[in-house]
This record gives structure tokens, sequence and C-alpha cells, in this order.
């Protein structure tokens, strides 16, 4: 997929899953193993600017990663590292990503505007 530009929504996402992370000092979290998720920071490309993110666990160890703010070019294959504060927790690859932001979009403008058949549908004419 080629986008017309380097900013286009479709380039954006919020939402990701890694495969089962790797954690170095604890093995998950206490935090996101009491809660079954956890607010910290992610990086996906080296020397980027950190992400404030939501981790929620599964069972299998992978986790789904919900980010505050869309980010752009988030690839498969790519490593998702995450922080809490200055310390690096753990890592895990990207395996799938979220609808972009452009998707979403859509989705919103459809909901927005039914068509007048829908309408008539649920509001039947008197």
């Amino acid at each position: 997929f080629k986008a017309p530009s380097r900013d286009h929504p479709a380039l954006y996402r919020d939402l990701l899953r890694t495969n089962r992370v790797h954690w170095i000092a604890e093995e998950p979290p206490a935090e996101l193993v009491r809660e079954k998720m956890m607010e910290c920071h992610l990086r996906f490309r080296h020397q980027m600017a950190l992400v404030p993110c939501v981790l929620t666990l599964n069972q299998d160890g992978s986790v789904w990663v919900t980010l505050v703010k869309p980010a752009r070019a988030i690839t498969p294959g790519q490593f998702a590292v995450f922080y809490k504060g200055d310390e690096c927790l753990g890592s895990g690859k990207i395996l799938r990503i979220g609808p972009s932001v452009y998707t979403l979009q859509q989705g919103k403008n459809r909901e927005e505007s039914p068509k007048k058949e829908e309408i008539d549908k649920i509001e039947p004419a008197t």
C-alpha cells in the first residue's frame, strides 16, 4: 500500500499485538499480572519518541498494546519495546496491527450518515 502522503491517516494506528513478551526484570511485571493491564511507554523504532500506551496481558504471554495517540508506520515484524520511566521492561515482536485511523474514520463517516433506505427501515413513513 502506498499512501498519498507521509502523514496520510492510513499510516497511523493505535492498536497492535505482540508475540510472547520477553520481560527483563519481572516476568511479567506484577502490576500487569494483578491488574491485567498496565500503563507504560512504547518505542518501535530506534531513537523515536516514547509513546504512552496501555498493555493488556493475554493468556499466552503476548500483549495487546493500545496507544494513547495513534503512531505512524507500525509494521508487523518490528519489535515493540516497553518502558516505565527510564527502565526498559522488555520487548515483543509485533505480530498484528489494528485498523488504520483512515479505516476507522471511513467507518465513522458511514455510521454518521445512514442511507435513505436505512432511515426508511428504522422510521416507517406514516
